[in-house]
């Protein structure tokens, strides 16, 4: 920044002027004392006191409690409502998951609305079965009738009487040669409420094909993310 010179006179300095006369603002204080150090009744000005307290060992920590109390609550919910986390175990979804993949779920999905066909579903412990959970992938809807020959799996919806085949890009082009898709479906509708699921590797899982359709109320949630092994992570 610079200043210039417009050529205005100076002011006179503070004192006596050369006429003579004194300038009245010389008798003024050029000190400001601010509200805090005026003078007491003695004349003497108080030393600043401190704006606030250090808070006590106590309150300190009462409010690590709470922050902690608070944190394992936002957990509890989140781990029992909302996310969860599985492993994968078996080779019943590969290529797509394979052992030892962690996949996250969304417990919320179905919650808000209806399972989609091609959604990747973890469903609940079912009688009969060696898995704990299931992991598979979602084929058929509510009302559609399935029917699957030789790794080709045909849909034909409600209202309809011409079976389309569905597209599955997920699946390996080696588990779709004919032979390698283990048992076929015969012509069946799938029940209200219910869906019909398989997993990618046709030759491999254990599915509606042994289990009927599965109940959507036993849906724990959509997996929708593999996020470790890190070299497996992929959007699911």
């Amino acid at each position: 920044m610079t200043i210039q010179d417009d050529g205005s006179p100076l002011p006179h300095p503070e004192g006596p002027r050369s006429d003579g006369s004194s300038d009245p603002r010389a008798n003024e204080s050029d000190l400001v004392v601010s509200a805090s150090q005026h003078a007491d009744s003695d004349g003497d000005v108080p030393p600043n006191e401190p704006t606030s307290k250090r808070p006590s060992g106590a309150r300190a920590f009462f409010d690590w409690v709470v922050v902690i109390a608070v944190a394992l609550l936002v957990a509890f919910v989140v781990r029992g409502f909302v996310l969860a986390h599985f492993v994968v175990e078996g080779q019943s979804m590969a290529t797509t998951l394979d052992t030892g993949d962690r996949v996250f779920v969304n417990k919320l999905s179905y919650r808000l609305h209806d399972p989609n066909r091609g959604d990747v579903v973890v469903l609940h412990q079912i009688t009969g079965t060696s898995e704990r959970d299931l992991i598979k992938r979602v084929v058929g809807l509510p009302g559609e009738t399935i029917e699957m020959t030789g790794c080709v799996v045909r849909i034909t919806e409600p209202g309809s009487n011409a079976p389309q085949i569905l597209d599955e890009p997920y699946l390996d082009e080696a588990d779709r040669a004919p032979g390698t898709c283990g048992p076929n479906v015969t012509s069946q509708v799938v029940p209200d409420d219910h869906v019909f699921v398989m997993g990618d590797n046709r030759g491999g899982s254990q599915d509606s094909r042994a289990l009927g359709p599965i109940n959507e109320d036993d849906l724990v949630g959509r997996a929708f993310v593999v996020f470790w092994p890190r070299d497996n992570w992929q959007w699911l």
